[in-house]
């Protein structure tokens, strides 16, 4: 995945490869796709957005 991004003076370039090769996210005929911040964050942690894993709830205190 490569994501180029704008910060004014000039661009960023961030680059990932997936470990499983492809990405958990719906094909488009053009293959572009919107995404929000949190998908976004996701996506890039390799979170599959439609089954995310939390992981344990909070510990109760008290």
């Amino acid at each position: 995945m490569k994501l180029l991004r704008s910060d004014g003076q000039g661009f960023c370039l961030y680059y990932k490869v997936l470990g499983g090769g492809h990405f958990p996210w719906l094909a488009r005929g053009d293959g572009a796709v919107r995404l929000t911040l949190a998908q976004l964050t996701m996506l890039w942690e390799g979170i599959d957005w439609r089954r995310p894993d939390w992981g344990a709830p909070p510990a109760r205190v008290g």
